[in-house]
């Protein structure tokens, strides 16, 4: 398979060479041409989508950058205003133009002359926008996309003393692993309170984004954000039924084997009982695993080890490093978590995350790299919005590639047991993982279904959906304050709504393609690759079989996949 990293800038032939977008004015030119431009005939119409499809790279890349800067420095207000001023005065004036170009586009009688596999998804995908599209939630979504990023800058600020050293959250997260279970649950206990600290300033802002979103759904004509962010979100292929059948499958075919890891881990650590500050603790006389000092090391062992899986994979990563797009050591002023972030004109994505020397963070970072590598193989397709992959493919792009470095973490390792437990760590990840998943994706039905909620009754369910997914095998007492609040550190509630099943649903995709990999490796990834390079110009049942997958949520396929990683875990 003939694949190059050497990516490439698109060419612009409908704007400027030296263009940059300071306000609306800017743009409008543009967008004026388009709605005005008469298209008599099936090859003017192409044109006219190429020329779309390039305002749409570099408004995007404008858009990315803003936001990569700000995540990167939360405490800079030229920068946060940058994006504030995007977001407030640009995006609006888009959105109308965006609901005119997609009704011509529909009206425009060659439309049926285009090749109909390849246009499919993309035309369905402008029907939703149209039917979702109203101009009174104009203001309400300016407002949401400002309102979401306060998070960041709130949450980013936090910081804890340990040793007489100040640490983010992130870094300090490493003493959960430390062999002094005083010393644990000091430092699980600052976190946890520092964290009380902001719970009444985000409890505000959430507030108000849960009412900014049903406002957003009634003005479209739903009863409640659920269905209309079901159909936003494009989640053509599945329903609320199936995510209740996944909510199911997680209780009744996870649930016991998390017990079963639990169970061994206390034994492994001589413990009557289990504590959350145990969940990352070694063994006496085990150090914690240290793969790395820094993020150029982290980096640079990374790259190395995606050479061994794909020469391709480690090109990509080269490439982002030669332009200069990673920003990966967490410090105070930088917004939480991680994340790849594809720029569409240039084509190279930016990975951003909050690495602090643990295990955790090479599974970050060959997570990113993944969606890197998606990022890389779509960027040949000939529209920006078939670049536009649903995330249920993304996340497989991404959990997949952290299976298959596995057998090649020794560049992190070089002793044979330090690279067991890493792989033993990333298999109890898989499974533990899914409860979570469940967790916060039960909780948000709940809150959008129930958006007059108060504070208490908010708390009262979310406790109530957390016990449900909780080991039964983990001591939780004297810690219900702290717990009542703990949904509160997933960014995913204020940024991105809705999107946390798909973590779920790709990791089903991604234990699939890693049983594929272990039987033929070159087979494994190809169909990996093939998957990738299509985009989102198929459905995602079509893009699993591509990856030759099954795109199914039952209990019993759930049950099989956990008999794999169970057997696998095994042999370790």
């Amino acid at each position: 398979m003939n694949l190059s990293a050497d990516i490439k800038k698109i060419e612009r032939n409908f704007l400027p060479e030296v263009f940059s977008i300071n306000k609306w004015s800017d743009l409008q030119p543009f967008f004026d041409q388009l709605v005005n431009r008469e298209i008599n005939n099936r090859a003017e119409l192409e044109q006219w989508l190429k020329d779309l499809s390039e305002l749409e790279a570099v408004v995007s890349e404008d858009y990315c950058w803003r936001h990569i800067r700000m995540t990167c420095d939360t405490e800079n207000e030229a920068i946060k205003q940058s994006f504030i001023d995007f977001a407030s005065t640009i995006q609006p004036e888009i959105q109308v133009y965006a609901d005119q170009l997609n009704k011509k586009l529909l009206a425009v009688p060659y439309l049926s002359e285009l090749d109909k596999d390849l246009y499919f998804t993309y035309i369905r995908s402008i029907q939703k926008s149209i039917d979702l599209f109203r101009e009174e939630n104009i203001p309400l979504t300016t407002k949401l996309s400002v309102k979401q990023q306060e998070y960041g800058g709130i949450v980013g600020a936090l910081t804890v003393e340990v040793d007489g050293q100040e640490y983010t959250l992130q870094q300090a997260a490493k003493y959960l692993e430390h062999p002094d279970r005083a010393k644990r649950e000091s430092v699980y206990r600052q976190i946890q309170e520092k964290r009380l600290t902001v719970k009444d300033k985000l409890d505000d802002l959430f507030n108000e984004l849960i009412q900014l979103r049903h406002q957003v759904a009634k003005n479209a004509g739903y009863e409640n954000y659920v269905d209309y962010k079901f159909k936003e979100l494009g989640r053509f292929d599945y329903s609320e039924r199936d995510c209740i059948q996944f909510h199911t499958a997680v209780k009744t075919a996870i649930m016991p084997l998390v017990d079963k890891i639990y169970q061994q881990k206390k034994k492994d650590l001589g413990l009557n009982e289990l504590r959350p500050w145990d969940l990352e603790a070694l063994p006496a006389n085990v150090k914690p695993l240290k793969p790395f000092t820094s993020g150029d090391e982290l980096l640079a062992k990374s790259i190395n080890c995606f050479e061994k899986v794909n020469p391709f994979f480690a090109d990509c990563l080269k490439k982002m490093k030669a332009m200069n797009h990673f920003d990966l050591d967490s410090r105070k002023g930088k917004a939480p978590g991680g994340y790849n972030c594809p720029l569409a004109e240039s084509g190279a994505p930016f990975i951003f995350m909050n690495a602090a020397g643990q295990m955790s963070d090479v599974i970050t970072m060959v997570h990113e790299g993944g969606h890197a590598v998606h990022s890389f193989l779509a960027h040949p397709l000939p529209l920006t919005s078939f670049k536009e992959y649903p995330m249920e493919i993304a996340e497989v792009a991404s959990m997949s590639m952290e299976l298959f470095t596995m057998d090649e973490w020794d560049t992190f390792f070089e002793n044979a047991d330090e690279l067991k437990r890493a792989k033993f760590y990333q298999f109890e990840r898989v499974i533990t993982i899914f409860p979570w998943i469940a967790t916060i994706d039960k909780f948000q039905f709940w809150l959008y279904k129930n958006p007059q909620h108060t504070a208490a009754e908010r708390e009262a369910a979310w406790v109530s959906i957390f016990n449900e997914f909780t080991s039964k095998e983990l001591n939780i007492d004297g810690l219900e304050l702290y717990r009542k609040y703990f949904w509160q550190k997933q960014l995913h509630l204020f940024e991105v709504p809705f999107y946390y099943i798909e973590y779920g649903i790709a990791q089903l995709g991604a234990i699939g393609l890693y049983a594929q990999y272990k039987e033929n490796k070159e087979r494994a990834i190809e169909n990996y690759i093939n998957a990738l390079k299509l985009g989102n110009t198929k459905t995602l049942p079509e893009l699993y079989q591509a990856a030759g997958l099954k795109f199914d949520f039952s209990e019993q396929h759930i049950a099989k996949l956990m008999q794999f990683v169970q057997k696998e875990m095994e042999t370790l």
